[in-house]
């Protein structure tokens, strides 16, 4: 099955990503970008745009599939966002990310890479580790660190 959803995106957005400034701008002419509606500070109903019908109903039917896959990043991506967003605008999200991954991989010319079910649990812990520690210190308090290389921030 994966296959055919990844011959179905190639056939729609070619493999020449030159044609593209950036992710962005392809994710934009594909309608997967994301919507951004506010008014006074407060953020409304942010619709995706319209674009590509076929390469977003093949885009959200990979995000789909890879949301029922075990110990990746995007199942845990996607089960993170539809616990709190809902599962249409969770396979929306995910399925972005996977066509920005599908354009990086096209302009670099590499494979991919599965960040791991644990990514956004590491950056978040080593993120608060961070904030934490400078809140500290903007108190006054004075903070020993026993291991400085755990305060780094996975990119």
């Amino acid at each position: 099955m994966a296959d055919v959803l990844l011959k179905k995106i190639i056939a729609e957005i070619g493999t020449d990503m030159n044609r593209f400034p950036s992710d962005a701008h392809l994710s934009s002419w594909a309608g997967m970008s994301p919507g951004q509606n506010e008014s006074a500070g407060k953020r409304k109903c942010g619709r995706t745009r319209k674009g590509n019908n076929a390469l977003r109903r093949t885009l959200t039917e990979a995000a789909r599939a890879a949301a029922r896959t075990k110990n990746t990043y995007l199942s845990a991506k996607y089960h993170r966002i539809a616990a709190r967003r809902g599962a249409n605008r969770a396979a929306v999200a995910v399925g972005h990310t996977i066509l920005v991954t599908i354009y990086n991989m096209l302009k670099n010319r590499e494979e991919y890479k599965d960040l791991g079910v644990d990514f956004l649990d590491r950056r978040k812990k080593n993120y608060t580790r961070k904030r934490s520690l400078k809140t500290l210190q903007n108190l006054g308090i004075e903070v020993i660190v026993n291991n400085p290389e755990e305060l780094t921030i996975a990119n």
